[in-house]
Order: C-alpha cells, then structure tokens, then sequence
C-alpha cells in the first residue's frame, strides 16, 4: 500500500501543511502519530480522555475485549457524614487503581423506617458500579444487567428499583406475542 505526500488540510486537526494518508483521510504528520499510538496501545484514549476531562470516549469499544473483574479486589473505605449527622462507610473497589465497585453503608441498616432509603441507595450502589466497570475495565452496559441489578436492590414489592424494573423490563428485545404486551400493559396501568 503507497503512502500519498501532498499539501493540504488536516482532515483531523484542520491545519494547513503536509499531509500523509492511503486513502480519502488525509492527515498531517502530528495527527498521523496520535492515529499510530491509538492503533498500537487502544487504551491510551481513555487516559488522554481522563487527562483532557473528556468522557464521551468511553462509547468507543476497547479491541482487546471485556476484561474480567477479578475475585478478590483492592479497596479503600472512607468514613463521611450525612446533613442528618449519620455515619456512612463508603467501600471503593478498585482495579489498577481505578474504581470498579462502590458500596455504602450505614449503622441504622436495620431500622424499618429506612428500608426504602437503603433500597435505594442499594440501587445507586449497584448501577454506579455498573457504570465504573463500563468505563474503566470495558464491562458491556446492556439492558439485562440494568435490570438484574434492580432486581438485586430491590427489598420489598413496589419500591423504586421494583417499579423501575418493571417498567424497563418491557423495552426487552425478547420476542413476545401482542398478547403479552397488552397484559404487562394492563398490569403496569393497576400497579
């Protein structure tokens, strides 16, 4: 395969000079080492993105694949307090040093009243995590792991992560007859 040289504009950086390229994208020398490192060491998006506060980034899929979060995982455990004055234990698990899993907890875990406010939290929990594991170690977001995660946090029928469950559960891309639909339909409109 030729490489073409020829004067023009970056198709990249939009800067006038020297232009490399095989085909319709033409680039200048800079943007050709940038393309080259990318090709070479993929993950060095997302530390360029972190060191430039850019997040979209992380929709781009990693070549290498889904990395396996390990068994047993290094932590930090701080200690913070709430408007309210209540003591909460907030777990970070981390991998490399970035963070894959956060819990929390609290000493009035068994207070009945509360059980609400800790299945949310729950909910916040097992979703951030989700969302950790996605951008730092390449964990693929899907709508099924969404709603398994609702499932887990939820502690009673009808709380938040139950209803939100439900309802997310619908735009599942399972093959279901009209009849279904319309019932789950009528059984969302009673609840």
């Amino acid at each position: 395969m030729k490489v073409k040289k020829k004067q023009g504009t970056c198709a990249l950086c939009g800067k006038n000079g020297t232009l490399t390229g095989t085909g319709k994208d033409e680039i200048c020398a800079t943007c050709s080492s940038i393309v080259e490192l990318l090709q070479n060491k993929p993950d060095a998006l997302q530390k360029l993105s972190r060191m430039v506060g850019v997040s979209e980034v992380s929709t781009i899929p990693s070549p290498q694949g889904e990395q396996e979060l390990p068994d047993v995982l290094d932590g930090v455990r701080h200690r913070t307090t709430d408007r309210d004055r209540n003591t909460w234990y907030v777990s970070v698990s981390q991998l490399d040093g970035n963070p894959v899993e956060i819990f929390a907890s609290t000493a009035f875990d068994r207070d009945q009243h509360l059980q609400s406010r800790i299945s949310n939290l729950t909910t916040i929990t097992r979703l951030i995590s989700l969302i950790l594991r996605h951008i730092f170690i390449g964990e693929r977001l899907t709508l099924e792991k969404t709603l398994i995660q609702l499932e887990r946090s939820s502690r009673q029928p009808n709380d938040l992560p139950d209803m939100l469950g439900r309802i997310l559960a619908k735009y599942k891309k399972e093959q279901e007859s009209p009849r279904d639909k319309e019932t789950a339909k009528n059984e969302t409109a009673v609840s």
